[in-house]
């Protein structure tokens, strides 16, 4: 994913260990069942919509980012969204229920804060 000598904003330090760590301590979550609201979306599209929406704000908020380092964000971003879908792979296609919404979206709010950390 990240090119050769090009050097990593999270993907390689400690916050994104630590992030999968956090993720790893929540699979519980995914293999029980729970409430699942009418017209939920599946897994899968929830984690790519609540990511994407926080790479926009991101780049919204650091007007200043080059478009190499916008580039290098939206490239690590569609790391983590596929170590997401390794890690899932068993429930992305499911409806997401209210518990998992919750956690996703604190999820990826994290990662966000991973990027403006780094930026």
């Amino acid at each position: 994913m990240i090119g050769s000598g090009e050097q990593s904003m999270v993907l390689d330090k400690q916050g994104y260990d630590d992030l999968v760590m956090y993720l790893t301590q929540n699979l519980a979550l995914f293999e029980k069942s729970g409430t699942v609201e009418p017209g939920a979306p599946t897994v899968m599209e929830l984690i790519e919509d609540v990511i994407a929406e926080n790479v926009i704000r991101i780049c919204e908020q650091h007007s200043e980012l080059s478009t190499e380092q916008r580039s290098m964000i939206v490239r690590e971003v569609d790391g983590i969204v596929y170590d997401l879908q390794e890690v899932l792979s068993s429930v992305v296609d499911r409806r997401v229920t209210v518990e998992q919404k919750e956690f996703i979206e604190e999820f990826a709010g994290l990662v966000k804060n991973l990027f403006d950390s780094a930026v």
